[in-house]
């Protein structure tokens, strides 16, 4: 990448969680924004909610992401890529042709795009996930730390087994779909670089349209569940997660430090989590919560899982400083608390 930063800067999935974000954080640093989203419902509702950015922000309906094409007429002007949007679906019924290929395809559909264009597009980050790189099937040994170095060691037979459930299925379409991402690359020698991002489990307010806390992505609906009363309390898959804001940094700082081209990060907080701290911090913070956060739990329980995340290398490469998990639950809980 050359050391020209990029001025208008095409977002994929720009309308949910974590893009939306991302959104937000470019157009706050004085970038242009072309957010695609399969909604122009929602496309208008965050070009509405935004008018100060009105000159700087325009959406583009892409229904179908996973088809090779679809984006190519929406590159103009673009000069660099972030790809959020992905495929998850817990009902599915074909693996590989709900979740695998989806992922892959969508990958391998923004790239070409990118590539067509010459040496317009200087890099492309890519949204991948913790579950490309977390072996959930072996227990680490004392003091391990998981690094991008790591990856989950599914095979693709594995992730499209119809026995295997949709969470397998979704390990293994971001393994593939990132492992796809570094070949077209490589293969292509695209004048772009790339960079890719796996974050672990994403927190906090929302900024893209949420009408009810029922709609609101996984991670934070299992976390407004706790503030909601739910006993028992859910166990956290993995004891790493990281604040949307901080995510949304991590892109554009990815993006705009021209060493970084190249490389896989892990985003994650040093701080571990728990529901069970969630639990505490909503009880401690909200005189409601004192009612409806269920008491059937130890205060101040931490996660049983023993190893730990590299989220060191994205503060000190990108620059990158982490929220506590104290301010992300207050955060996300008192604005959904508003919804209900």
């Amino acid at each position: 990448m050359s050391t020209q930063k990029p001025s208008y800067v095409l977002v994929t999935g720009a309308t949910g969680f974590i893009g939306a974000h991302v959104v937000d954080n470019l157009l706050a640093r004085g970038f242009s924004v072309r957010g695609s989203t399969r909604s122009k419902a929602k496309g208008d509702q965050m070009k509405a909610a935004r008018p100060e950015y009105a000159s700087k922000l325009d959406f583009v309906v892409v229904e179908d992401f996973t088809k090779i094409g679809v984006f190519d007429s929406v590159m103009d002007g673009i000069d660099a890529v972030i790809h959020v949007a992905s495929p998850f679906f817990y009902d599915t019924t074909n693996n590989e042709q709900e979740l695998v290929l989806p992922a892959i395809n969508g990958v391998k559909s923004i790239l070409s795009a990118s590539a067509k264009q010459g040496t317009q597009i200087k890099r492309v980050v890519i949204t991948s996930s913790f579950a490309a790189v977390v072996d959930v099937n072996t227990t680490p040994p004392k003091g391990f730390t998981y690094t991008a170095a790591d990856w989950n060691p599914l095979t693709y037979e594995t992730s499209i087994d119809p026995k295997s459930d949709a969470v397998v299925a979704y390990r293994g379409s971001k393994k593939f779909a990132e492992l796809a991402a570094w070949e077209f690359v490589k293969d292509q020698k695209t004048a772009f670089d790339l960079v890719t991002l796996c974050p672990p489990m994403v927190f906090g307010p929302v900024v893209h349209p949420v009408p009810t806390a029922e709609q609101l992505n996984e991670s934070n609906a299992v976390l407004w569940s706790v503030a909601a009363g739910v006993d028992p309390l859910p166990g956290a898959r993995v004891p790493a997660w990281i604040d949307a804001r901080d995510l949304a940094e991590a892109h554009v700082q990815a993006l705009l430090i021209p060493e970084a081209g190249g490389k896989r990060f892990i985003p994650a907080s040093p701080e571990p989590f728990s529901y069970e701290l969630a639990a505490d911090i909503i009880r401690g913070e909200f005189d409601w919560g004192k009612e409806t956060v269920t008491s059937n739990y130890k205060m101040g329980e931490k996660s049983t899982v023993s190893y730990g995340v590299d989220g060191e290398t994205v503060a000190r490469e990108l620059g990158v400083k982490y929220r506590p998990f104290k301010e992300t639950v207050v955060d996300l809980v008192g604005q959904i608390k508003t919804l209900v």
